[in-house]
Formats: structure tokens, sequence, C-alpha cells
């Protein structure tokens, strides 16, 4: 083998492989893993609605026969916390509303998604200078699309769910959440052995 210093893939100088990108078993799960579970995500994002205001009533229209975000994989309505994973907070939040939207929040699964819809939510909207708002749902949750608007009209909350849904497609879970495990925790027992059975 005819050595060339400074050619890359000459024993002179090794090639440097790409770092893993789906964590400590990358090596197992192929490439378009991360491409299939994000469509998965992308077109099933189930809605938990938190109309507090007139921005309410916009939602409702988006989700209406006339513009229909069904047809986006969004499923308007899920009964609970725990069966949501987007969240759509439209209205003005006060400080007395805030920590209900920080509990209801930190009830549903990850990963999940908070778009902010209206002025109001945005930065407290024509009441940011009263004492008892909130001046931004973002002081209390990360929000992750913020639609603008007094009020918004159903095409923006359409615009912003394509804007969340472009940035799902792109996600890396293990950058969105900081942390990887390591092999041993992957392949360690559920559960230790009892210590004195035999």
């Amino acid at each position: 083998m005819d050595v060339t210093p400074g050619v890359p893939g000459t024993a002179a100088e090794p090639v440097a492989l790409p770092a893993p990108k789906l964590g400590t078993l990358a090596r197992l799960a192929p490439e378009p893993m991360k491409v299939v579970l994000n469509w998965g995500r992308r077109y099933s994002l189930w809605v938990f609605n938190f109309g507090l205001a007139c921005c309410a009533i916009e939602f409702i229209a988006a989700s209406m026969a006339r513009h229909d975000f069904i047809r986006l994989g969004v499923i308007p309505f899920a009964p609970g916390p725990r069966q949501a994973d987007l969240m759509i907070v439209s209205g003005t939040v006060t400080d007395k509303m805030a920590p209900a939207v920080k509990r209801l929040y930190e009830q549903m699964p990850e990963p999940k998604y908070v778009i902010s819809f209206g002025a109001c939510s945005n930065c407290g909207g024509p009441y940011w200078d009263s004492y008892s708002v909130t001046k931004g749902v973002d002081q209390i949750i990360p929000v992750d699309v913020y639609v603008p608007g007094c009020p918004p009209r159903p095409e923006a909350l359409l615009q912003g769910i394509l804007k969340l849904q472009e940035k799902i497609a792109r996600e890396n879970l293990a950058e969105r959440y900081g942390r990887s495990a390591s092999v041993s925790e992957l392949t360690s027992p559920l559960t230790p052995p009892p210590g004195g059975a035999a």
C-alpha cells in the first residue's frame, strides 16, 4: 500500500468515522429509524387545548370543517394532558392561572410541544402592563412555536402547526433531552435479583 502523508485513508493519517447520531446504540439502529419516528410524531399530534380567552374561538374555527387541521395529522381535543403531546395556549395567561398551565404541561408525556397562540399568550397582548397578567407563557413553560396576532386567524394557526411539524421532522431527541443512556444502563436488568436467594 502506498502511504502518502496528509492524504486521508492512508496509513499515515487515519480517516475519522462520523459521530453516532442515534445515541449509544447507533450501530444497531439505522439512520432511517430517526426519520420514521419523527414522521410518526409529526403526523399524530394530539392537542390539549388550553383556551383562556377570545383566541380559543379562533382555535375552534381552525378545527372545524372550513380549515380542518385534522387533514394535517392534528387530532383536536385530547381527553386530558396524559393523552396529549401538543399544548396550544390561546388567550391571556394570568398569574393566577399560570400554576395550572404549568401543572398540566408537566402531566403531558414526553416528547411534548407547545404553541403559543395569540398576542396575549405570547407577551401579554393589550394587557401587558396589568399587575395580574403573565408577560408571556414562555415564562412558565418552554414554547416551540409562536403564532402572532390579536386575534390570530385560523390560517395563522395552520401555518404554526406546519412550522412545528417541520421542527419535529428534523428533531434529534438526544439533543432535545440532553442525555443519552449508556450501554450498561440499556442492557441491565429491570430489577436487581434478591440478595439472599440461591
